[in-house]
């Protein structure tokens, strides 16, 4: 909240009616109050900006002249209100976010919680380097401890888990597709996003699954005053969200984007493109008496819809829909020919949607309802004329979900949260091949059961604040029962530091694991896959962590260390490419580290430097004669330096990401002459270390009145370092070792124009 006042109207000696100082404070801060006409009618006040240095210092400057409530709905929603009795503020409580104790955590939009999470408001976040406007889940991997090994979103590791044991929601329903161009945007809307949740370790009990993090996307969940909309287009696609009334107790927000890369190729576009094809299975027909061109034709689009109805004072309905599609066509030419040789589709879609109702019971108790149903649907065709062959491939998950949420206030200090939560997963796998005849279908369904108590104390004066909760899952299929305990604890001291305590155990009975490394073309080779108890078994996990922050006059200094134990892993989710690619074995990781933060923030400056040191070591039956070895996503060392500029309506970034290379397996010097490769020890080499450079501008003007504009400028990998993020061999029957390496995008440059209105 520490942004410049300077957006205010002159001082005056004059008092002025508080209507008018609340609609100065909404468009210098970006925020919305909702208030009745009579309750701030008559108050007029003298108003000094130059007595506030933030928006929190002017709520209390009003609470206290006006005798109003400002309650906090949400990051950007006001609501004021006369004064109420202890009864009607319990009420209140029920609904009460929780405490920031870090505002600014690296930059604006991000603020660090009470209970250890990380909550990012990106309609207000400030400029990151290499990103002309803002990405959910690229913001994300700035945060310490959190990476891609491989530059793709839809591959983010936190603490050394692969993406699949990230539990991510998007209004309370879980996607299992989160990304576009196969992974390397993020396919949710920034400018609909109200907020985004972080949570690597002490998740709430109410949420299982994802034995790495939780990452929650939530919309806007309050009826604003006034309509709001926007447009804007990059060098790969065209958007835009709308919010409006169509009453006073209902709301409709939209949201749409779609590419035109398959109408205009932009530099962004070739670049993207040679990055998904990297590697990949597409366009390897040769011949050396046929010269063969290339074809492709690629687009995606994303939409969402939420319809917010306000019943009553007590009671809302929210309805809530998303859907996300990519396709890749692709097609080899020869010059001879009139037919194309090889002809490939790949396409990839979300469908997620849930009707949510609240309502509050009484002073002291409120109840959510919710109804949820998501389907991810990945097909793969490739015709291979000349043989008369065609393959098809499928992976489709569908998951329906139920979910019954309470919350009880005792008193102001402690509140109680208990539910119960079901979910039946199905899992479809399809193989079809029409020279030779061949056809594999498999679909599995598993249904979970969670019932969850937790309770959470926070003292008068928020330095002290604990929660501790027990959730409870039945997995029907694998008549197994398991519990999950969950525990936060956190303590203000000696007036500028903090103490967290987190710990955690969770499990998930659902993860991605590759067949082979041609499935679906190379490009998108994980299918997900449901527990059965045998060669996929459930996956568990026990996390602690330790953390102290310093913070004062604009530093920020915290240091937090954990340990993590993963068990229940099948060989074949993890991606090998050395002599166990083919193997199925169970086992798991073990990971420990320490994340370093340092932070300055000045008026117009800031800066911050963060580093992580981790140890991941897998340990697998069977594999490696029993004896532990480097985990594929072992990052011992992980440096970020970022800085950002503004001044007046431009923001300047620049950063600098490093980090030792990923582990691999070199060959053998003796080989056989069976075509089969030997190697050495498993991740026994590393690749050479990565380091990328990027630098962002934005500018924002008033394009006409009521019509405000933003001009944004990126280049990703500035300096076009060529790094690899992948390195395994491969060979054909008895002839030489080929070295595959993966690289990284190259330079990268994007540019973006947006209007809001």
């Amino acid at each position: 909240m520490g942004v410049s006042l300077h957006g205010f109207s002159q001082t005056t000696n004059e008092k002025q009616p508080l209507a008018k100082i609340l609609k100065q404070i909404e468009t210098e801060f970006d925020i919305r109050f909702s208030f009745a006409d009579k309750t701030v009618n008559g108050i007029d006040l003298l108003f000094d900006k130059s007595k506030f240095s933030n928006l929190e210092d002017i709520i209390k400057f009003l609470e206290k002249k006006t005798g109003l409530t400002f309650n906090k709905l949400s990051e950007r929603f006001f609501s004021v209100e006369q004064q109420k009795t202890e009864s009607k503020l319990k009420t209140y409580s029920l609904q009460k976010l929780d405490e920031v104790v870090v505002q600014n955590y690296l930059t604006t939009g991000l603020a660090k919680t009470i209970n250890g999470s990380v909550e990012i408001t990106p309609q207000k976040i400030g400029i990151l380097p290499g990103l002309s406007e803002p990405d959910i889940l690229q913001t994300i991997q700035t945060l310490p401890g959190i990476t891609s090994v491989d530059e793709r979103i839809s591959n983010i590791n936190i603490r050394g888990g692969t993406n699949d044991q990230n539990l991510i929601l998007y209004e309370g329903t879980r996607m299992y597709q989160t990304g576009h161009f196969f992974g390397l945007i993020s396919a949710f809307n920034p400018y609909l996003t109200d907020k985004v949740n972080v949570t690597v370790n002490g998740t709430k009990a109410k949420y299982g699954s994802g034995v790495s993090s939780l990452i929650s996307i939530e919309n806007s969940n309050e009826i604003g005053r006034k309509s709001e909309s926007g447009a804007g287009f990059n060098l790969l696609s065209i958007d835009g969200f709308s919010k409006f009334q169509l009453s006073k107790k209902t709301e409709l927000q939209l949201s749409a984007r779609r590419s035109y890369t398959d109408a205009l190729l932009t530099p962004t576009y070739d670049t993207y493109l040679e990055r998904i094809f990297n590697n990949s299975e597409l366009g390897e027909y040769q011949t050396p008496t046929t010269q063969v061109q290339q074809n492709e034709n690629f687009f995606f689009y994303d939409t969402s819809l939420k319809f917010l109805y306000d019943i009553n004072d007590n009671s809302k309905l929210r309805v809530n829909a998303i859907t996300i599609f990519n396709r890749l066509d692709y097609n080899v030419v020869a010059d001879n020919l009139t037919a194309p040789i090889t002809e490939s589709e790949l396409s990839q879609q979300s469908i997620a949607g849930n009707i949510v109702y609240e309502q509050n019971w009484s002073n002291t108790i409120s109840m959510t309802g919710q109804l949820s149903y998501s389907n991810y649907r990945l097909i793969g065709n490739n015709s291979i004329n000349l043989s008369n062959q065609e393959i098809t491939q499928e992976n489709e998950v569908s998951d329906l979900g139920i979910r019954i949420d309470f919350n009880k206030t005792i008193d102001k200090n402690l509140n109680l949260n208990f539910g119960y939560q079901l979910n039946e997963i199905s899992v479809s796998n399809l193989d079809d091949v029409s020279n030779p005849e061949f056809r594999n279908f498999v679909k599995e369904v598993i249904g979970t059961h969670g019932v969850y108590g937790e309770a959470q104390f926070t003292s008068n004066s928020k330095n002290t604040y604990a929660r501790i909760g027990l959730r409870g899952n039945y997995i029907d299929k694998l008549d197994d029962i398991i519990f999950e305990p969950r525990l936060v604890f956190s303590q203000r001291f000696l007036n500028d530091f903090r103490l967290e305590i987190s710990g955690e155990s969770k499990n998930q009975s659902i993860t991605q694991i590759i067949d082979l490394q041609q499935d679906f073309f190379g490009i998108e080779k994980r299918r997900w896959q449901l527990a059965n108890g045998n060669d996929v078994p459930v996956v568990k996990s026990n996390q602690f962590s330790l953390g102290l922050n310093y913070k004062k006059s604009g530093w920020l200094i915290s240091a937090e260390g954990y340990t993590k134990k993963v068990t229940g892993l099948s060989s074949r989710s993890q991606g090998f490419q050395n002599q166990f690619q083919l193997v199925n074995a169970t086992g798991g990781y073990t990971i420990y580290g320490i994340d370093i933060l340092v932070n300055k923030q000045f008026k117009k400056f800031g800066t911050w430097l963060s580093y992580t040191f981790s140890k991941n070591d897998f340990e697998f039956d069977n594999l490696n004669n029993n004896e532990s070895f480097p985990n594929n996503l072992d990052l011992r060392h992980i440096v970020n330096f970022s800085t950002t500029y503004e001044i007046e309506n431009l923001k300047l970034s620049a950063g600098v990401n490093w980090r030792t290379g990923k582990p691999y397996t070199e060959p053998s010097v003796s080989q056989l002459n069976s075509g089969v490769l030997i190697y050495e020890s498993p991740n026994a080499k590393r690749i050479p270390d990565y380091i990328r450079t990027d630098i962002s501008a934005r500018y924002s003007f008033e394009f006409a009145e009521g019509v405000n504009a933003e001009v944004g400028a990126s280049i990703w990998n500035v300096l076009n370092k060529r790094n690899i993020v992948n390195r395994f061999y491969s060979r054909d029957a008895n002839g030489p070792i080929i070295q595959n390496d993966e690289f990284a995008l190259s330079l990268t440059p994007n540019f973006s124009f947006r209007l809001k209105f």
